[in-house]
């Protein structure tokens, strides 16, 4: 029986590696070339548009103090940015799922140059808030995810999603530090003029190589009458079998840590006594790490243990390192307790990913990955406002204990739930 199982796998592996292939209207090695060209595409945008977001994260706050911004007002800019991405995560997906990956980038993209246009003319505190709402649509990361979600078969998914880790990695160094080395150097607003004319490159990239409907043509479904603004159709995809209950698990497993994260700033300062450049310094540090953990060790790993096995893996570190934060005392141990973070964070990301665009026919892939590109959102809208509460009341410590708790909880609860494993989709 396993042995006809893995024959039908088989199977269906190659007859939807031969449909992606007819998709972009070769068949053969020339199909696979112009596949391979357009997903090295879709990486090389992502790394783009993550290095001008990263650049752009590093200016605001110089840029906000030189309008008269204070810091209770910069919080509030930052909690509108986080919101509008929020929000526009599932129209973005649905989008893409009805007008094609190709459409949706160059819509990003486009939101993208927006973005920095207004930004680059925000000479008043209402023109600063202007410019953030075109984020609502700056959905690079996730439409970089739609278009290897759509030309890669569901073996080789979770490997090909992981190395857009390396991508955000690439970014946080190179964006931290272009975005320094230019607004010192040549103006405040040069960094800003770089994102303009970069995300306008993007768009041409993805005129050139980015096909215009990457899914399998089979796997089109009619969706003429469906609002794109929809929310019973996002409620529709969130309640197909074994959804919500991924879902739930990559909500919560690491939310405290992503609560820590976002207060790090005010950490690194109080609790560890560092310097800003010092803090710079450790953000590379943590860029460096993902790099190597989704470059070398994600793709690795997906291969050879099946996704069931990785995601408790992944909620077990949490655990442990949960229990290192509790314990934490100096800069040192943080380094060391950053190393199975930074391994659980990318796991964890890249496997629910994974999961939940097999579970969920392709069709409605795009809608899946704009509702996963929320939960970051969601952490940063909610993240300065329970963090903060945590930290003044409990101390550092709190975000590890509630880590060990909620990992624990979750872990217990892979343990007794049927996680869909590589569900191969026929729709």
């Amino acid at each position: 029986m396993s042995t006809m199982n893995a024959k039908a796998s088989s199977g269906g592996e190659e007859e939807a590696s031969g449909m992606r292939s007819e998709t972009l209207g070769e068949s053969g090695c020339l199909g696979e070339v112009k596949r391979g060209r357009a997903i090295l595409a879709a990486y090389l945008i992502a790394t783009l548009e993550l290095t001008f977001l990263f650049m752009h994260m590093g200016v605001m706050p110089y840029l906000a103090k030189s309008l008269g911004l204070d810091s209770v007002g910069f919080g509030y800019l930052q909690t509108t940015f986080g919101v509008l991405q929020l929000v526009g995560g599932p129209i973005f997906g649905r989008f893409a799922d009805q007008f094609g990956t190709q459409a949706a980038l160059i819509l990003s993209c486009a939101s993208g140059s927006a973005f920095f246009l207004l930004m680059s003319v925000s000479t008043s505190i209402p023109l600063l808030f202007l410019s953030r709402l075109p984020a609502v649509f700056m959905q690079g990361l996730p439409g970089a995810q739609k278009v290897i979600t759509d030309l890669t078969t569901p073996s080789q998914r979770a490997d090909a999603l992981g190395k857009l880790g390396l991508c955000f990695g690439i970014g946080i160094i190179i964006g931290s530090a272009l975005g320094g080395v230019l607004s010192t150097k040549f103006g405040i607003f040069v960094p800003v003029y770089v994102g303009l004319v970069g995300n306008l490159i993007n768009i041409m990239i993805t005129m050139i190589w980015i096909p215009l409907q990457a899914k399998p043509k089979s796997d089109h479904r009619v969706m003429e009458h469906s609002n794109v603004f929809s929310i019973r159709e996002i409620l529709r995809v969130m309640k197909l079998p074994g959804v919500m209950e991924v879902f739930i698990v990559k909500v919560f497993a690491g939310l405290p840590v992503g609560l820590f994260l976002i207060m790090f700033s005010i950490i690194s300062m109080d609790f560890f006594g560092l310097e800003a450049v010092e803090s710079g310094y450790l953000m590379s540090y943590f860029g460096v790490l993902q790099m190597v953990v989704q470059g070398l060790v994600v793709g690795k790993l997906t291969n050879n243990c099946t996704e069931r096995t990785l995601l408790r893996v992944s909620v077990f570190v949490f655990a442990g390192v949960g229990l290192g934060m509790a314990l934490m005392r100096t800069v040192w141990h943080y380094c060391i307790i950053v190393v199975p973070l930074v391994f659980a964070f990318s796991m964890l990301g890249t496997i629910t990913d994974s999961i939940l665009t097999n579970t969920v026919p392709s069709s409605d892939t795009g809608t899946m990955l704009g509702i996963c590109a929320s939960v970051q959102p969601l952490t940063r809208t909610v993240g300065p406002t329970i963090g903060g509460f945590l930290y003044r009341q409990f101390g550092v410590s709190s975000f590890g204990y509630l880590q060990l708790i909620v990992s624990i909880g979750l872990f217990v609860y892979l343990l007794k739930s049927k996680i869909p494993l590589r569900k191969m989709k026929s729709q």
